[in-house]
């Protein structure tokens, strides 16, 4: 064994024991559930681009942008348009013609223009409306007729309801070998009188639900549990979905 097979064989006995130590991982979503009082997820910025994530999700995009080297990543939320600059950014890296698409069902033009006058703007796209939408969905599904190698990131509306449309939507685009990434899955770790305010999703109704119930049907997909093994802080436990067939 040389010594990058020793080091790749060291850290993948690490995140096997990390993911077994459960004191690690009660410390873990204390900090989440504390630190979400204080919208911690809203303190950081990717390009000059407020990108609403944990810094180890991503990371954890970055390596997976990296290894699959999609040529179109689908986002379903834009928010602020820093999940969409960075995606961007690692396909600039990459240095093919990866273009990303993002959706929403309502892009503030205060967002739009600050996307669209970004040195990443080139390869982006946005369409206005809802991710559920049988017209948003046949767009979305005509702009990557003929794309190699596709990655979905789902981040919208995180009810149940929502996303297993979603997923049932957009699924059949990801490439074999690629993931399917459903974020915010960490509401259903929260505890029952979590206060999420008006949004409608809580414990019982969350994306989380909506993955297991996705994966009884299709197995042509499996949790990376590796992923968030080795994060431990991340909105996305069960989240990363890999397709194997």
């Amino acid at each position: 064994m040389n010594a990058i097979e020793q080091f790749e064989t060291e850290r993948q006995e690490n995140i096997n024991g990390l993911g077994k130590d459960e004191t690690v991982k009660s410390i873990s979503l204390d900090f989440m559930m504390n630190s979400a009082h204080y919208k911690y997820t809203y303190n950081f910025s990717w390009l000059g681009c407020p990108i609403i994530q944990f810094p180890q999700d991503i990371v954890a995009l970055q390596e997976i942008i990296w290894n699959v080297k999609p040529d179109l990543i689908i986002e379903t939320g834009i928010a602020h348009g820093g999940s969409l600059i960075f995606s961007a950014s690692m396909l600039q890296l990459i240095g093919e013609n990866g273009h990303v698409l993002g959706i929403d069902i309502d892009i503030r033009s205060h967002n739009r223009e600050r996307i669209e006058s970004h040195p990443m703007s080139k390869r982006i796209s946005m369409i206005q409306g809802s991710s559920t939408d049988e017209g948003v969905i046949r767009q979305v599904h005509a702009f990557a007729e003929g794309k190699r190698n596709v990655l979905v990131i789902l981040d919208s509306n995180h009810s149940h309801e929502h996303v297993i449309k979603e997923l049932m939507a957009y699924s059949s685009l990801v490439s074999k070998g690629s993931y399917l990434i459903v974020f915010d899955t960490a509401v259903e770790d929260m505890p029952e009188d979590f206060d999420w305010g008006t949004r409608p999703w809580g414990k019982g109704n969350n994306p989380k639900t909506a993955v297991w119930e996705f994966l009884k049907t299709h197995d042509e997909f499996e949790i990376d549990s590796s992923i968030h093994n080795k994060l431990l802080i991340t909105v996305a436990p069960d989240g990363y979905l890999k397709r194997i067939r």
